[in-house]
């Protein structure tokens, strides 16, 4: 495992989308403006890697030496519009484009359009030529690009893990939202294990519910579309470190599986699990 082989992993994925948005071009054009952010971990001996394209997170729970406090350490860059370095980036990619980020409808967007600067597909706004296609055009925005706006390059971070390392965070935007890296970790550190996902989540559908002045219980009843004017999507994993000095093999974590067969120091959840009845959320 190295950085240099997840970063071959990330672009295969992306050229195969891209081979499939060819391939139904003229059955679904709307392809071309689907795409998604990835966030991944694997672990490699005593070698944590993190790979991130987007604005999902991974933090990690770290022991203080000595005492009985677990500290958040973030572990993923972001590539979210709201951040100035990132919009400082793309202006630098993109001299002669004044458009390149705009704020509107209460956010930073890359040509007016989406948060994040990095993903795999979104390929309207990687390829002129589907943005451009009179086809792409009946069924999605018309964009002028001079060059891509969106990059499916990235950002890798190396961790030596450390017997004060305790567990790992994997998780969407929907969570970070609404719970802050120390609120997250605490969360897992004081809690049970079984369950711990779906506790995460549940903290944070509360918190979003409070923010809109919305009865917890009455989420529930919302249907999904309607819900996204409530919170976004919110996707967790929790991965416990306590054996990974006995593993030599490599583990792959992806942020996006429901990991049903996963070894049981992996826990995972979504909020759609919370559209069944409270008794769902017992650990």
């Amino acid at each position: 495992m190295s950085a240099d082989v997840i970063r071959r992993a990330f672009g295969e994925a992306e050229e195969e989308f891209h081979k499939q948005v060819r391939q139904e071009w003229t059955k679904r054009p709307r392809l071309a403006a689907v795409g998604s952010c990835c966030l991944l971990g694997a672990i490699s001996g005593d070698t944590l890697y993190v790979a991130n394209l987007g604005d999902s997170r991974a933090v990690l729970g770290r022991r203080v030496a000595g005492g009985g406090l677990v500290v958040a350490e973030r572990l993923s860059s972001e590539h979210n519009a709201a951040s100035e370095e990132v919009r400082r980036e793309l202006a630098a990619h993109n001299p002669d484009d004044a458009q390149i980020v705009v704020h509107v409808r209460g956010a930073w967007r890359v040509k007016g359009i989406i948060q994040v600067s990095r993903s795999i597909g979104d390929f309207y706004l990687k390829k002129p030529e589907y943005s451009l296609d009179p086809l792409f055009r009946q069924v999605g925005p018309h964009v002028a690009l001079k060059r891509p706006a969106l990059s499916a390059e990235p950002s890798i971070q190396v961790h030596k893990l450390k017997p004060n390392d305790l567990f790992l965070i994997f998780a969407s935007d929907g969570l970070w939202e609404h719970l802050s890296d120390d609120a997250a970790v605490q969360i897992v550190f004081k809690n049970p294990r079984t369950g711990i996902a779906n506790r995460l989540v549940k903290a944070a559908l509360k918190e979003a519910t409070r923010k809109r002045e919305v009865r917890y219980r009455d989420l529930r009843t919302i249907e999904r579309g309607v819900r996204r004017h409530f919170h976004d999507d919110i996707s967790v994993v929790v991965v416990y470190l306590d054996r990974h000095r006995e593993r030599r093999h490599t583990r792959v974590i992806d942020s996006s599986s429901n990991c049903t067969s996963a070894p049981v120091d992996i826990y995972s959840s979504n909020n759609h699990q919370f559209a069944e009845p409270l008794q769902a959320y017992k650990s």
